[in-house]
């Protein structure tokens, strides 16, 4: 049996390398666009600038695949009239 989760008929995802705020990374098969990571494993998670804390679900820290920008960069360059 194949480790690789299907997408569409008969389409293997290939594996995606994740990278959580904190720098570490999980290579894992997923055609998702980003990821959340509950288990709060590490010591400075409870403390992370990136840990994100949603009113009535756990805490979690949002994982992204290495490469991508992240969803907000696009308003960077955004010039708004005063």
């Amino acid at each position: 049996m194949s480790k690789n989760r299907r997408v569409g008929p008969g389409a293997p995802v290939q594996p995606v390398t994740f990278r959580a705020g904190c720098g570490r990374e999980w290579s894992l098969p997923s055609a998702e666009a980003d990821l959340a990571y509950t288990e709060q494993a590490f010591p400075e998670c409870p403390t992370c600038e990136h840990r994100v804390e949603p009113d009535g679900a756990p805490p979690f820290c949002t994982l992204r695949p290495v490469g991508t920008a992240h969803p907000f960069a696009a308003l960077a360059g955004l010039d708004l009239p005063e």
